[in-house]
């Protein structure tokens, strides 16, 4: 199950002899949580987008088969009229495939460019996750960096120093 910004607003961490900062650790949190929030918003604002462009395209389809059986209409009509005169059926057939050349031009058209829009949208999905990835990754070889471990080896080597003052201190008194 994903996690929520309310999931790490309220992710309570174990405490153990000289653990984290807790200032650091919710400092840390605070901004996972607003940058978390950030991504389920404009993930939610992509949805809507998408939705509203399907929404655009299904439209767009419904015209085109209605245009579509407007075409077959006006071929049925155009039939009729061939019959009654056959000059005047040449006329009402070809200004009817002028128009419905006109109007499936515009619709396919108009299709293309939801279909554009959408491979834009997808683009921008892709390389807003390509972002998040190597964000994600660089966060990560920070937290395997060396440098975490000559740190930790420089407070153990100061507190053995500490302790063997310490000893010796107390070798002077007895």
């Amino acid at each position: 199950m994903p996690l929520t910004p309310l999931d790490i607003h309220n992710k309570e961490f174990t405490r153990g002899f000289r653990g984290y900062d807790e200032d650091e650790v919710n400092e840390f949190l605070d901004q996972v949580i607003k940058d978390f929030e950030n991504v389920i918003q404009e993930k939610n604002e992509l949805f809507t987008k998408v939705n509203e462009l399907e929404e655009r395209l299904e439209h767009f389809s419904n015209i085109e088969q209605t245009l579509n059986k407007s075409i077959l209409v006006a071929q049925e009509s155009a039939e009729e009229v061939r019959r009654s005169s056959k000059k005047e059926s040449q006329l009402i057939v070809k200004e009817a495939e002028k128009n419905a050349d006109r109007i499936i031009n515009d619709a396919l058209n108009k299709s293309r460019k939801i279909e554009l829009e959408i491979e834009e949208l997808k683009k921008q999905a892709s390389v807003y996750r390509m972002r998040f990835k190597m964000l994600i990754e660089a966060q990560m070889e920070m937290l395997h960096n060396d440098d975490w471990d000559e740190v930790a080896a420089l407070g153990t080597e100061k507190e053995e120093e500490k302790q063997s003052l310490y000893a010796g201190s107390q070798k002077k008194v007895d």
